[in-house]
């Protein structure tokens, strides 16, 4: 799918050191008004701690990800989501004003920015379901970098991405970046965007979405557990999202470069 976006600086949004560790109860929030910053600023439930990352990491730059001080979700159209209870809160990145940004692609986005920013441009690879490539030039101009993603987006999708990851060998080597996926039409993806442990070795973790029609990526909450806020437990299966049910069997990772 082909969208068009104005330039932003991811690059300087990662720079900056996430907060590592921030502990604190997870309050209901009945406004709309976002008073987190970033990913790494969303609070944890009462004994959980962030997961130490390596600087430079797919980890450290999704928690460095700022957020819009707005919650409510808009659609390309500017008209708002029809339900707003689901989304937990708006990552800052533009959607563009065409149908055209929805769940694999916000996942791709994510990881080729994360690339892009470390300049890593030659680990930037998609398949579409005949197995080509789409490998980004060399030392590619950020114009060049957004004409390569038009043409991702125009041939690679749930289905293509699920075939292009690996599958999750066990819940422990679960991480930050990892992808709940199910492959097809209709099918679904979501990116874990951060995640942390308790000293009984219990994994909470944040979910990432784009959605049908085009939609601001968010945040999702917890829609079974409500205490838990954005949180979602490990041992959950299947993983009840707001718009769809994953099993365990569906985290996918990102293959070796």
């Amino acid at each position: 799918m082909i969208f068009y976006l104005p330039l932003f600086q991811l690059v300087s949004w990662y720079l900056g050191p996430p907060q590592q560790y921030v502990t604190a109860s997870v309050a209901s929030i009945n406004s709309t008004v976002n008073p987190y910053n970033s990913i790494a600023a969303i609070p944890l439930p009462a004994g959980y701690k962030r997961r130490p990352v390596a600087a430079h990491s797919f980890a450290a730059w999704l928690r460095a990800l700022p957020l819009k001080k707005d919650r409510t979700v808009y659609l390309f159209n500017g008209q708002p989501r029809a339900n707003q209870a689901k989304p937990f809160a708006v990552v800052d990145i533009s959607t563009g004003n065409k149908d055209l940004q929805q769940c694999a692609d916000v996942v791709m986005r994510l990881r080729a920015e994360y690339l892009y920013a470390e300049q890593q441009f030659a680990a930037i690879d998609f398949t579409d379901n005949n197995q080509h490539h789409y490998r980004l030039p060399a030392n590619p101009s950020r114009a060049a970098f957004m004409q390569y993603l038009e043409n991702v987006f125009a041939f690679c999708g749930t289905a293509s991405l699920e075939k292009q990851l690996t599958p999750l060998k066990n819940m422990q080597e679960l991480e930050a970046g990892d992808v709940l996926i199910k492959g097809g039409s209709p099918g679904h993806a979501m990116l874990l965007a951060d995640l942390a442990v308790n000293d009984s070795g219990d994994i909470i973790y944040l979910l990432v979405q784009g959605y049908m029609p085009a939609q601001d990526m968010h945040i999702v909450n917890n829609p079974l557990q409500p205490a838990l806020g954005p949180w979602f437990s490990a041992k959950d299966d299947p993983i009840e999202t707001p718009d769809w049910r994953f099993t365990k069997k569906q985290w996918r990772k990102w293959p070796v470069n």
